[in-house]
């Protein structure tokens, strides 16, 4: 994307130094444009179905964190098509052309998934929150989901009868580490102590469980999951509302300059535009309904 296109780079070679540097100027695209696809896929003929230029012809390779969390993924098993993520990638994968039996499922740690740097899967499916920053490295599909976080603490602490955003600032608070539920402490709460980040979720839930940390934040549907089934001495103890006015969405995660950006932002736009998205979250993310707001 940073070079000349050929025919140019022939013309610069005969041209004067003072061209050149007009040309060479010119040349770079913009770097944040999500539409910027490598040559020749900038055509509807790339999303014909079930033939997109996939990391393995005639597969569709999706990618997720291990272990693979409720209530996105039921069992740990992404394959499996039960949760909310598991049941979105297939009605992607669907809607692409590729069946069940062509998608390949892939471990990515969290943080790996948009990282800088080529891709081995075709997309990534793991409660990643759309973001300008992260999108200097990856491309994003649209949002599939939209979320808030949320606070959970232990029964009857300190942390659990906070009602405000301030009640949060002299806690020790933890959340997984290159998520938007660390950010939202680090610049929403800016609490006094350092928050605590863990490389995953369970290792959140030991501290909170241990008394390591006063309460640790996760998105809301992941919230009721914890508090219903796996800490169930804790509680949620309210949601943050969106900032900016925007609100967070997780998108899927492809290469930056992705031939498949455009195919997978169809496949999403259309699944939200015919209700299939909402079906699928009805289905498993009913139980997530409501916290209270803390301002």
């Amino acid at each position: 994307m940073h070079l000349a296109p050929r025919a140019l780079r022939r013309a610069v070679a005969a041209a004067t130094i003072a061209l050149l540097a007009t040309a060479v100027g010119c040349a770079p695209q913009p770097e944040d444009d999500s539409a910027a696809k490598p040559s020749g896929s900038t055509t509807g003929a790339a999303c014909t179905k079930g033939e997109l230029a996939t990391k393995t012809s005639g597969k569709l390779t999706i990618a997720t964190d291990e272990p693979a969390y409720e209530p996105w993924f039921k069992d740990d098993k992404p394959a499996n098509g039960k949760g909310f993520e598991s049941a979105v990638a297939y009605a992607v994968a669907e809607r692409l052309g590729y069946d069940k039996s062509a998608v390949v499922w892939q471990s990515v740690p969290f943080n790996k998934a948009f990282a800088p740097g080529e891709k081995t899967f075709d997309f990534d499916i793991n409660q990643v929150s759309i973001s300008a920053e992260r999108k200097k490295a990856v491309d994003f599909s649209s949002g599939y989901y939209d979320v808030r976080q949320a606070v959970i603490a232990l029964k009857g602490s300190k942390a659990a009868k906070a009602t405000s955003i301030a009640d949060l600032k002299g806690l020790k608070l933890g959340a997984q580490v290159g998520t938007t539920s660390l950010n939202y402490i680090e610049d929403v709460v800016k609490p006094t102590q350092e928050a605590a980040a863990y490389a995953k979720n369970d290792q959140a839930k030991s501290a909170l469980k241990n008394g390591q940390v006063d309460a640790i934040v996760v998105d809301l549907p992941t919230a009721f999951y914890i508090t219903a089934a796996e800490v169930t001495d804790a509680e949620i103890v309210g949601q943050f509302e969106n900032q900016g006015g925007t609100p967070e969405q997780f998108g899927l995660v492809l290469d930056k300059g992705s031939a498949l950006t455009s195919c997978v932002t169809g496949a999403v736009d259309a699944l939200r535009k015919d209700g299939t998205l909402a079906k699928i979250e009805k289905q498993w993310l009913s139980d997530a309904v409501d916290a209270p707001v803390l301002k």
